[in-house]
């Protein structure tokens, strides 16, 4: 069984519950991440390559479940690291203005809480801003349709729907915070 196929199967394994085959699949990922990180970021030191390290093992577990188990998963794992060390580069560059989608899930409701505040309130936002983005919003973060999905109905590469997300949720974020300072 060559790597991937071993990798699948662990990262199958894992997504249906079974926590020693996701503890082995990230044991045995770690390094070979650890090696692309280093050769696409060569000149960092190794403090900065193992924060990208972690920022893809924290990514790989945010979103292990957009995996098609019929693909197989060191593309997509590589993917992952590429777009985190990139990613890295850029706030190194722009010293540091980037903001890790992560930060804007404030402005999306809770689907456990139910908040009708929060809902109205994106509504609102998503009003504010271009019906494409708005629209790719909804999609990808709300009904949770994947870039490949949402760019084939939208005449869109992958990529460039992945783009326009995270330039929505930053306009989205923008929004939020400008808001907040008004009520203050």
């Amino acid at each position: 069984m060559d790597r991937n196929d071993r990798w699948g199967d662990l990262l199958r394994r894992a997504n249906r519950g079974e926590g020693a085959a996701y503890a082995l699949f990230l044991t045995e990922c770690a390094p070979v991440i650890r090696n692309v990180v280093r050769g696409r970021r060569g000149d960092s030191g190794a403090d900065d390559i193992e924060d990208i390290v972690q920022e893809v093992l924290l990514a790989v577990h945010a979103k292990r479940h957009t995996w098609r188990e019929a693909d197989p998963v060191t593309p997509w794992l590589y993917a992952i690291a590429r777009y985190k060390t990139a990613d890295a580069g850029r706030k190194r560059r722009t010293g540091g203005t980037q903001v890790p989608l992560d930060d804007v899930a404030e402005v999306l409701p809770d689907e456990a809480s139910g908040e009708i505040m929060a809902v109205r309130d994106l509504g609102v936002m998503l009003d504010r801003i271009d019906e494409r983005s708005a629209g790719i919003v909804r999609a990808v973060g709300i009904a949770g349709e994947s870039a490949g999905e949402v760019g084939a109905r939208l005449g869109m590469s992958e990529g460039a729907v992945r783009v326009a997300y995270h330039r929505a949720m930053t306009r989205l974020k923008d929004l939020a915070e400008a808001k907040d300072e008004t009520r203050e």
